[in-house]
């Protein structure tokens, strides 16, 4: 007997808000080896309840929901109900969607254009304790390791309450990124950085681009070159 066939099937939950979609990957699901659906969520509460009642082995978890989004269902069943793990399927693979839910405890992260041998490989990876992600997922880690140590850090306590994305971006347009190139540097959309520039200027007062600029250099984030 191999060892597929002596494997128990993995007990999975399927959290997604759409219906349409949420309702084919508990039909693809069905006709996997090595999977049991054993309930679906339309939301992050939904979905905490049911690990509650079923007890899954995983929970195949969207990320943008109501009411309670993917991110944090799985900070409250990672910490309420360890036994279960999470597994994110998404349409999105952007640092601000990833790395958050990577911190929440997701073991695993797959966009929805994995196919169904991808999603089996990642449950069941999971369930072995190791990472389920997508290649892509992947080099994305890798590349953010690889940025850790050329990317300038963000000061210990950026002013005016800004976050360290918000004053990222700032030290960013100082250096004179436009907003394409500054999504390009972050990998993360054009209206992503639109909007951490719009909070920025509403906490700092500021009205464009060029008195951001002073204000890097007034606040001490940005040194004047030398000579």
């Amino acid at each position: 007997m191999t060892e597929d066939a002596e494997r128990k099937p993995a007990r999975v939950v399927v959290a997604d808000d759409q219906t349409v979609v949420r309702e084919g990957i508990v039909m693809l699901l069905g006709l996997l080896p090595g999977i049991e659906v054993v309930g679906a969520a339309g939301d992050g509460e939904e979905a905490v309840r049911l690990v509650a009642e079923v007890a899954p082995d995983v929970v195949l978890m969207d990320l943008r929901m109501p009411r309670c989004d993917g991110v944090e269902a799985t900070r409250r069943i990672r910490v309420e109900y360890p036994g279960t793990q999470v597994v994110v399927l998404t349409t999105y693979a952007d640092d601000e969607s990833l790395f958050p839910a990577l911190a929440a405890g997701a073991r695993g992260y797959l966009t929805k254009d994995a196919g169904g041998e991808e999603i089996v490989r990642a449950v069941h990876s999971v369930l072995s304790g190791d990472a389920g992600l997508s290649p892509s997922i992947q080099r994305r880690l890798l590349e953010r390791l690889a940025e850790t140590d050329t990317r300038p850090a963000a000061p210990p306590e950026a002013p005016d309450g800004l976050t360290a994305r918000e004053t990222e971006v700032l030290l960013l347009i100082a250096e004179g990124l436009s907003n394409q190139e500054i999504g390009r540097r972050l990998h993360v959309s054009t209206a992503t950085v639109k909007t951490h520039i719009n909070n920025l200027f509403a906490k700092t007062g500021l009205k464009d681009r060029a008195q951001a600029v002073r204000y890097a250099y007034g606040k001490g984030l940005v040194r004047p070159p030398a000579g």
